[in-house]
């Protein structure tokens, strides 16, 4: 997602002494150069463009399968409607097809009242969107769900479990995948053929009947031709110029991004198609059906060293963050399940944890699994899980880390560790400006803990 330069002033962040909530009359004096968490309910402004569906027509951009079903009933009953979008810094940022998309909805019915879902979270994949759709889109019961992870690991487990959440937990919503792309994967569209990590995807759309859009088809053919400059800073000869970057969509690519799904509602819209009335077996047994996020206030115990703050710019993903400043602070929980993790807050003070698993030290024993933030651990003796990376020069982003288990009964220990990360070879010399000019922020060992992440269910009041 594209950088906004936003300035907080953040209650309550440094000065606090530990053990009781944070009064509001702190200032944190570090700029943010991330936006940080989006609201969660938006309406499209009056400089979103109204894509046109005109101009391309290619029956390989849309799979319709059982269509839109539910959404498109409902809409022509005149009742209201909620559409929710989740996915990564494409969904969450304001050019790359969720604002044009939701005003072409609007457009189809005008009438109706609509709200709009933005759950989109900057660099993260579908193991993060297993544990967080339940809070963040279906307590709000939306009436359809588009789902963008393609450049995000498309970590088909995940992907699973996301659907099958929304089938069990909320079964009047209608589901769409969207596949967004990146590098070279324009010329295997161009080529006819499909991005592998799509065509893992598509196995689950099929599976359950979705539909889903090939997003990049059109200017994967536009830039074949010479029409579209996919990555690059200006583009000659009256071409359009897709992105910066070859990931993010400028304005223009997000409206041919927005144009595709705008010309798949309009085929689905026309779909004579029957409601699915069954869930079937799943494709993998362990997906991430049982993932969710938690309040680490209602399923953690917490030591001595810790306070309650609010930092305003992720008010929307974390009403309040757990902050620990001591090295030796912990806070413990149960579970039964096969992994577990922490949805935290990076920034230039994020320091290192240690986690004890049933009483024992536990160490990372294999990356993560790919396309994934999900690491594998086991008992042993190693150097503490980093929390700063080189996002985190001078700037605040939520992140997340993930560790997995054999399915069982477990109590976690996760303590702030008073090991400090070599952060000045993270950032590298590239960006060695901030750390040089403001040492004392890096210097500090803190961690901001927003949500503790299951992939299972916490044991609470030592009930199994």
């Amino acid at each position: 997602m594209k950088t906004m330069q936003l300035k907080w002033i953040i209650s309550g962040m440094l000065m606090m002494a530990p053990g009781h909530v944070a009064a509001q009359n702190g200032r944190d004096l570090i700029a943010a150069s991330q936006a940080g968490a989006s609201p969660l309910f938006f309406q499209p402004g009056t400089d979103v463009p109204l894509v046109s569906t005109a101009g391309f027509s290619d029956n390989r951009e849309c799979m319709l399968r059982s269509g839109l079903p539910r959404f498109f009933q409902k809409a022509a009953a005149g009742k209201p409607l909620i559409v929710g979008f989740i996915g990564g810094s494409i969904t969450q940022g304001n050019a790359g097809y969720r604002p044009q998309t939701a005003r072409y909805l609007q457009s189809m019915y005008p009438a109706a009242d609509m709200r709009m879902l933005n759950a989109g979270v900057s660099g993260t994949g579908t193991e993060l969107g297993a544990c967080r759709i339940g809070e963040q889109l279906l307590q709000h019961h939306p009436d359809l769900v588009f789902v963008e992870f393609a450049v995000n690991g498309a970590y088909a487990k995940g992907m699973e479990g996301i659907v099958r959440q929304i089938r069990r937990q909320s079964p009047g919503t209608d589901i769409c995948f969207i596949y967004t792309v990146t590098g070279n994967q324009t010329q295997i569209y161009a080529s006819g053929n499909i991005p592998e990590n799509i065509q893992n995807l598509e196995k689950i759309a099929e599976h359950y009947g979705l539909p889903s859009v090939h997003m990049a088809l059109q200017a994967s053919l536009l830039e074949k031709d010479g029409k579209l400059l996919w990555k690059g800073k200006t583009a000659d000869n009256g071409a359009i110029l897709f992105s910066n970057d070859g990931i993010h969509p400028l304005r223009a690519g997000g409206n041919l991004y927005a144009a595709a799904i705008a010309r798949s509602l309009e085929k689905m819209k026309k779909l004579k198609a029957a409601i699915p009335s069954s869930l079937p077996a799943p494709i993998y047994p362990d997906n991430w059906e049982n993932a969710a996020m938690y309040d680490p206030r209602q399923i953690a115990q917490f030591s001595n060293g810790w306070q309650s703050t609010t930092l305003p710019q992720f008010a929307s993903w974390f009403p309040l963050i757990q902050q620990a400043v001591s090295p030796g602070a912990s806070f413990t929980f149960r579970f039964k399940g096969s992994a577990f993790g922490i949805f935290d807050v990076g920034g230039p003070e994020a320091g290192q944890i240690t986690i004890q698993v049933n009483g024992k030290t536990m160490k990372t024993v294999s990356p993560a699994e790919p396309g994934t933030q999900i690491y594998r651990i086991a008992p042993g003796d190693s150097l503490p899980v980093n929390r700063f990376n080189v996002y985190c020069n001078n700037r605040y982003r939520g992140q997340h880390q993930l560790f997995s288990l054999e399915p069982g009964d477990y109590t976690v220990t996760i303590t702030l560790s008073s090991q400090k990360a070599d952060k000045a070879a993270i950032l590298g010399p590239a960006q060695a400006e901030d750390i040089g000019k403001h040492p004392e922020k890096y210097d500090r060992t803190v961690l901001y803990l927003g949500k503790i992440l299951l992939k299972g269910k916490p044991v609470l009041n030592g009930n199994r």
